[in-house]
C-alpha cells in the first residue's frame, strides 16, 4: 500500500512542508526510519528459500543430462520443456499420457532417511502405464513438494527420478520443486510425475486385440512395488510392532525390513517395447493398485476370460509376512498387492515360448501363467500359490 501525504497549504511555509515530507518518506525506507519500525519481511522468513531451490537444481543438472534424447531442445531453466516429435517415424502418431505418484511408500523413505530410490518408483508407475498401450515413453515431468528444500535431499530424490528415466529410455524434460511450509513438516515431501509417449495408431495395444486361445505371460515383480503401503505400515509397523531395522531371515543375508520395503519398482518399459518387436503382443497389464484381478480385467473384452493359475509361481516372502502378521484374507491380498507379478503380456499362443525366451534373455523372470478362454470378461484365479 502506498502512503500519500496530504500537503497542508494553510499555516505552513515551504521549509516546514519539505521537512515533513522527508520525515514521512523515512517511515517507508526499508531497513531504516524510526526505531520502532521492523525490517521488511522476506520469503525466507515465511519458510521458502529460493536460493536452496536453485542449489538443488544445480546439483541435479548432471544427472538430468544423462536422460537426454536427440529430440530434446534446450536445457534446464526455461519456462517449458521442448521436445521435437519425429513425425517422419509415424504415419499417424498418437500421444499417450500418464500421471501418478508413489503413495505412502514415501513414509518409509522419510523414516529411513533414504531418498535416492523413491524416484525410480515414481518413474515406473508412470512409464509402465504408458507402455501398456504400446507407447514408447518420450519424456517425463516431475513435481516435488516439500516442507523445506534441503538441496542434498532434493538432489537425491531427483537423482532417482533421473535413474528411472534412463532405465525407461525417456528424457527428464523438466519439473518443479515447491516449498510448502505450514502444509508439510520440514522433513516431509511428496512426489508426482506426468509422462508422455507415442504409438502408431494402427499398433495401439488393448482389449480389442485379445483373442480366445492367447497365452497369458507373467513378469515377476521386484517385490511390493509401490502399492498397498498404508496396509503394510498398519500391519507390520503398527499392530505388528516391527522395526524397519529388523533383519528378516526369509529376505536373504542380513536384509532388513526397511531395505525390503524400499526395494525399487521394476521398470518394464524397454522389455515390453522389445517384446512388441519380437512377438505378436495383444496387450499388456501393469499390475498396480487393485492387484492381479483388478488390473488384468482392464484388458479383457466382454466375450473372453483370462485364467490365472496361482500354482505356477511363488510370491516373494514379504507377501507371506504381511498376510501372516495382519491375518489378511486371500481375496484382500490379491485385491491390494501384485503378489509377485508386476506386468502381464497377452500374446498369441504361437509366440508364447518365444516371448518367455526373449524376456528371460533380458533378465526378466517370465512364465506362462494361463490362457484366454471364452467367457464374460472376467479373471479366473485358480489353484494355490507355491509355498516353501
Amino acid at each position: 500500500m502506498t502512503h500519500v501525504s496530504e500537503r497542508n497549504s494553510a499555516g505552513s511555509n515551504g521549509a516546514e512542508s519539505e521537512q515533513a515530507q522527508r520525515a514521512d518518506r523515512q517511515l517507508w525506507t526499508a531497513g531504516g526510519g524510526r526505531g520502532t519500525r521492523k525490517r521488511s519481511a522476506t520469503y525466507a522468513d515465511a519458510g521458502v528459500s529460493i536460493d536452496a531451490g536453485d542449489r538443488a537444481v544445480e546439483l541435479l543438472k548432471s544427472k538430468v543430462k544423462k536422460t537426454t534424447r536427440p529430440e530434446v531442445i534446450g536445457d534446464l531453466g526455461g519456462f517449458s520443456g521442448l521436445f521435437r516429435l519425429n513425425t517422419q517415424k509415424y504415419k499417424s502418431p498418437i500421444l499417450a499420457s500418464s500421471t501418478d505418484g508413489v503413495g505412502t511408500k514415501l513414509v518409509i523413505a522419510q523414516q529411513l532417511d533414504i531418498h535416492d530410490t523413491i524416484g525410480i518408483d515414481l518413474v515406473a508407475m508412470v512409464v509402465d502405464d504408458l507402455v501398456a498401450c504400446g507407447a514408447e515413453p518420450l519424456f517425463l515431468l516431475d513435481y516435488i513438494a516439500c516442507g523445506e528444500v534441503v538441496p542434498d535431499k532434493v538432489a537425491e530424490i531427483g537423482a532417482g527420478i533421473a535413474d528411472g528415466c534412463r532405465y525407461a529410455g525417456c528424457a527428464l524434460l523438466g519439473g518443479e520443486t515447491a516449498e510448502h511450509p505450514g502444509v508439510l513438516r520440514p522433513d516431509e515431501y511428496d512426489v508426482s510425475a506426468t509422462g508422455v509417449g507415442v504409438v502408431e495408431e494402427s499398433e495401439i495395444l488393448g482389449r480389442e486385440r485379445v483373442e480366445v486361445g492367447d497365452a497369458v505371460i507373467a513378469m515377476r515383480s521386484s517385490g511390493l512395488h509401490s502399492n498397498g503401503y498404508s496396509l503394510v505400515r498398519h500391519v507390520l509397523l503398527g499392530a505388528g510392532r516391527m522395526r524397519l531395522d529388523t533383519v528378516v531371515d526369509d529376505f536373504g543375508t542380513q536384509r532388513t525390513l526397511g531395505e525390503e520395503l524400499l526395494t525399487p519398482t521394476k521398470i518394464y518399459a524397454k522389455d515390453c517395447l522389445g517384446l512388441i518387436e519380437e512377438t505378436d503382443v495383444r496387450a499388456f497389464s501393469h499390475v498396480t493398485g487393485g492387484g492381479i484381478p483388478g488390473n488384468l480385467v482392464r484388458i479383457l473384452p466382454d466375450h473372453v476370460d483370462a485364467v490365472v493359475d496361482r500354482s505356477t509361481w511363488r510370491p516373494q516372502p514379504i507377501f507371506d509376512l504381511i498376510q501372516a502378521k495382519g491375518r489378511i484374507e486371500d481375496s484382500e491380498m490379491e485385491a491390494t498387492f501384485n503378489m509377485g507379478v508386476g506386468m502381464f503380456a497377452i500374446v498369441s499362443a504361437d509366440d508364447a515360448d518365444r516371448a518367455m525366451a526373449y524376456l528371460t534373455g533380458r533378465g526378466v523372470e517370465a512364465w506362462q501363467v494361463g490362457e484366454v478362454l471364452e467367457g464374460s470378461g472376467e479373471v479366473q484365479m485358480m489353484g494355490s500359490y507355491t509355498r516353501g
